[in-house]
Order: structure tokens, then C-alpha cells, then sequence
């Protein structure tokens, strides 16, 4: 494996723990920033909305640079965005902040995964995104815990200062061990890259990938109040569960990552299948600490882990250009803000079993999506997937 897709995993790593780091110290931050805590939670939408809107039109701004420059000029977005979170003195500057950062991370994502195709071999392009995919789960591992005890330590500013720290560590380590590439893309403009949303399948799979994150988020964002109120633990126990979980998401990543080469459409349907079983296990079993333990677990196995798979699939479909991997990430994006909110609304309608509920019908909706697929390589040799070869 290229030393450069362990490098690219360590600024995905960054920008993961920037996106999460309001999550951990938001009653701290609202009496910074004199504001409510709710005011600060539109902090964590704003990012995410920031990434799916933003982060394709400065992909685009970038498309023409070597991928080497056009990942420093996104470092350099990103640290700015982090440099004035740090020293904001008001909730309105914070708030640039935070669409500053959440644009810059979602570009870079699209970047990073294209590059990661660029300097691996295409049967090895499914482990080189498992590796870069690391990044994003080391950040819910270790991350957002790390950013945490940094806050309340020292200040939720030396939080954002130390995820400065580390962004420019990652910016001079990418300088210094990725090599360089003549453009983002991978051979043709923008018009190319364009030009493969007028596939239909793409937007096909482009909306598995929403609904697989979708079904993951409904739940994951809601196992506090879950773990709590419904299977009776503490709430000093749930962060080590909840650090449990993120190991599960590791090595889930791993292995999806072993078999989204050569077996990518019955990855995603094994994957799907399991997690609605779990889903549905977990809104059955809530109440009885142990079974609820160990579906959130399989959750963790199976959730967010498929990425290598998706992108695997994305890239096969349409391109392996940053401007189809950044959309891809903003669909993605679009599955953590459709599920989180829609689980609250049916919280609020329907009590805490709700969201896994909802998690539940995603995922085997999201099953419905790979069908087509999953029929017709049924009919042609087990050994071949039959989604479009890598363009590029």
C-alpha cells in the first residue's frame, strides 16, 4: 500500500475531528459564546450542510490544480476556518467558521478518495479507500474523546487549537510523503466529470449511499438517550460504549475494505441485510442492557463501515475524479442530515425505539437499491462484479 494513503488518512483524520469536536463541548461553548446550547447544535448542521452545498463548487475551483496543490490549498481553507474558530469572539463568526471548515473538509474528502484511485492499482483501490476511511473512523474513536478532554481541560479554544495543530502537521506531512500528481482529476475537465450525472444508475447509487448512512445516523445519533433511558445504563458508561463502538466501526472498515474490490455489490447487500437485522434487533431489545449492547455493536460493524464499498461503487459507475467523489461524500453527508433529523421528529412523535425504527426501513430500502445489481451479476461469474469499470 502507498505510504501516501496512510498520509491522506491522517488529514481526513483531522477534519473529522474538527467536524465533531462541537458535539463533545457544546455547554461550554454556549457560555463562551453567550448563547444557548441549541444555537450551538445549528454549529454542527451548519457544518454538514456547509459540506454537502459547498464542497463540490470548490472542488470544482480546484479541479485544475496537481492534486498535491489542490489538497494544500484545501489545508489552507481548513486552517483558516479553524484559526478563526479558535479565536472567535461572537456566534456569528463562529458560525463562518464552522461553513468555512465543513466546505474545505468535503472537498477534501472528494479529493483525497480520487487520489487515493490515482496511485493505487485498481484491484487494490477498495483496501487504499478502507485505509484512507480510517482517518474518518479514528476520528469517532479517538477524536472526538481527545478534542473533548482537551476543551474541558484547558477551554473549548484549545480544543480548535489543537485540531489546528494537528491540521498542520497533516498539511506538512502531505507536503512531504504525497507525491505529486499533474491535475485533481483523473484525465479529463470538468465538463468529463460533469457530463457522468447524466446516468441515471449513478444517481441510483449515489442514493445508497444516503440511505446506508441515513439508516447508520438515526440510530448513532441518538444512543445516548437510548443507552440511557431504554437499556438503563449510566451516563459515565456510555462514552466506553460508545468508544466500543467506534473499534467496531475500525474493524468493520478493514474488513469491507478486503472484499470491495471483487466483490463490491455483495458487500453492500450483506452489509444492508445485517444492519436491518440489527436495527430491528436493537428497537426490540432496547429495554435488556446486554442484546442492546451487542446490536449496537453490529451496527458499528456494518453502518458506516460500507464506505469503501460505496465509493468503490460510485467510482465504478461514474468516475474516479474528485468532483464525482465529492458529490458522493455530500450524498453521504445528506444521509447524516436526513436521518438525524427525521429521527428527532419521530422521537418526538413516536419515543426513543423510533429512530432504530427508522434506521431499520432505511437500510432495507437501501437493500431495494442494490437489487438490480445483485440479480444481474447473479447471472454472470461469481468472480466479477458487473458495475461499470473504473473510468480512469
Amino acid at each position: 500500500m502507498p505510504r501516501a494513503v496512510y498520509v491522506l488518512a491522517l488529514g481526513i483524520f483531522a477534519m473529522v475531528t474538527s467536524e465533531f469536536v462541537v458535539a463533545g463541548l457544546m455547554p461550554q461553548m454556549a457560555d463562551g459564546l453567550n448563547v444557548t446550547i441549541p444555537q450551538i447544535g445549528y454549529l454542527i448542521t451548519a457544518f454538514a450542510v456547509a459540506m454537502a452545498a459547498g464542497g463540490p463548487f470548490l472542488t470544482v475551483a480546484v479541479m485544475k490544480l496537481p492534486s498535491r496543490t489542490a489538497l494544500m490549498v484545501l489545508f489552507a481553507v481548513f486552517l483558516a476556518g479553524n484559526v478563526l474558530a479558535a479565536t472567535a469572539t461572537g456566534y456569528s463568526t463562529m458560525m463562518a467558521a464552522r461553513i468555512i471548515t465543513g466546505i474545505a473538509s468535503q472537498a477534501f474528502f472528494g479529493v483525497g478518495i480520487s487520489m487515493c484511485a490515482q496511485i493505487t492499482r485498481p484491484e487494490v483501490r477498495g483496501r487504499a479507500m478502507a485505509v484512507a476511511m480510517n482517518g474518518l473512523m479514528l476520528g469517532t474513536l479517538l477524536g472526538l474523546p481527545l478534542s473533548t478532554l482537551v476543551g474541558e481541560r484547558f477551554g473549548w479554544r484549545a480544543a480548535f487549537w489543537t485540531i489546528t495543530g494537528l491540521t498542520v502537521i497533516a498539511a506538512v506531512t502531505t507536503l512531504l510523503g504525497v507525491p505529486r500528481i499533474e491535475r485533481a482529476g483523473d484525465g479529463g475537465g470538468f465538463r468529463q466529470e460533469a457530463g457522468v450525472f447524466r446516468k441515471p444508475k449513478l444517481w441510483l447509487v449515489l442514493s445508497t449511499s444516503t440511505l446506508i448512512i441515513g439508516a447508520t445516523f438515526s440510530a448513532f445519533s441518538y444512543f445516548n438517550p437510548i443507552l440511557t433511558g431504554l437499556a438503563g445504563f449510566s451516563t459515565g458508561t456510555v462514552p466506553l460504549l460508545l468508544i466500543a463502538y467506534g473499534a467496531a466501526t475500525v474493524v468493520g472498515n478493514n474488513v469491507v475494505g478486503r472484499f470491495a474490490d471483487r466483490h463490491t455489490v455483495p458487500v453492500l447487500a450483506v452489509g444492508l441485510v445485517l444492519n436491518t437485522v440489527f436495527l430491528a434487533g436493537f428497537a426490540l431489545l432496547a429495554d435488556l442492557p446486554a442484546p442492546a449492547v451487542v446490536c449496537m455493536m453490529g451496527v458499528g460493524l456494518v453502518g458506516v463501515t460500507m464506505n469503501p464499498a460505496m465509493a468503490t461503487r460510485v467510482q465504478r459507475t461514474g468516475n474516479a475524479g474528485p468532483l464525482v467523489n465529492t458529490v458522493h461524500s455530500s450524498f453521504i453527508t445528506l444521509g447524516i442530515i436526513l436521518g438525524s433529523s427525521i429521527g428527532a421528529v419521530a422521537i418526538e412523535t413516536w419515543g426513543l425505539r423510533a429512530p432504530l425504527w427508522l434506521g431499520a426501513t432505511l437500510a432495507l430500502a437501501g437493500l431495494t437499491t442494490v437489487l438490480p445489481d445483485l440479480t444481474r451479476r447473479a447471472g454472470t461469474s461469481p468472480s466479477r462484479d458487473l458495475d461499470d469499470p473504473v473510468s480512469g
